[in-house]
């Protein structure tokens, strides 16, 4: 899997470890959720303050 985070604008670059578990986290739990396919290609979330 393949994980990017932006904050305000700004790409910020996170390690191998950090990216597995941002992604694995993310993944398992909207995986869980009702209405999404088991093939899905992108999960896009926005987080505003």
């Amino acid at each position: 899997m393949e994980i990017e985070l932006t904050v305000d604008g700004k790409e910020i670059v996170m390690n191998d470890f950090v990216q597995s578990i941002l992604s694995g986290t993310i993944a398992g739990a909207v995986e869980q959720l009702n209405g999404v396919d088991d093939e899905w290609q992108q999960i896009s979330i926005r987080i505003n303050k």
